[in-house]
């Protein structure tokens, strides 16, 4: 009996979650840029697969909103205008909002350490200032406590689903400001208003920071538009 014969070949699917993962990254690492015109022939050269499962694989990408098939045009690497933006920014204040409204009553002494050292996690990152990608990682895992203590399964789908266009986002803004991530201090009142007793305030926090952020964004960050459908 062959020594390999437990081992299963790799299928299809598989291939087609690495292919998703690989071009995640690149698309999140600003590696592949906004508005950048793609080929399925030159994406399936470069990655070293065949068409089937790359094409399921753009396909999960459209999808999820990285990437944007425009007919007679072409496959790209999808951009932010001001529209995109205001709906990333409306769409996570009110999830937001509504999983704090679900986990405040979840919340113990051993939940709220774990979003204190998400925090500490995270400032260290920008400390050392040499790894942007692992500040935006850090910044939504400090964000993603809330959700995971909702304890409800359809809105932390839902913030999933969102959470690769918000790292995208992110990436751009640290690319156009030249920053390892956000300000060391950008988190203190949000993660004290967590721990605290005072939801509304949190609810109300949550409104102001994220307007503002995406007043600033607006004003500030520039993105290349790709044709429109």
């Amino acid at each position: 009996m062959s020594l390999l014969g437990n081992i299963k070949p790799i299928d299809d699917r598989t291939i087609r979650r690495q292919v998703v993962q690989k071009l995640k990254d690149l698309i999140v690492a600003g590696k592949l840029e906004p508005g950048q015109r793609l080929t399925e022939q030159e994406l399936a050269r470069s990655l070293g697969v065949s068409r089937g499962p790359l094409r399921e694989a753009i396909r999960e990408l459209i999808d999820i909103g990285l990437l944007t098939s425009i007919p007679y045009k072409g496959l790209f690497v999808r951009s932010f205008d001001r529209k995109d933006l205001e709906e990333i920014y409306s769409l996570r204040t009110a999830l937001e909002q509504f999983a704090f409204q679900q986990c405040w009553n979840l919340r113990t002494e051993k939940s709220l350490a774990d979003l204190r050292q998400r925090n500490h996690n995270l400032i260290e990152t920008v400390d050392r200032g040499a790894d942007p990608e692992r500040a935006i990682e850090e910044e939504l895992i400090l964000h993603g406590w809330c959700y995971e203590l909702a304890n409800h399964t359809l809105l932390l789908r839902a913030w999933e689903r969102l959470k690769p266009n918000l790292q995208f986002y992110f990436s751009l803004h640290q690319q156009a400001h030249s920053r390892a991530g956000p300000f060391r201090q950008a988190h203190e009142v949000y993660v004290a208003l967590a721990c605290g007793n005072d939801l509304e305030a949190m609810l109300a926090h949550l409104a102001d920071h994220m307007r503002q952020g995406l007043e600033t964004t607006i004003s500030r960050l520039e993105t290349p538009d790709i044709p429109k459908a």
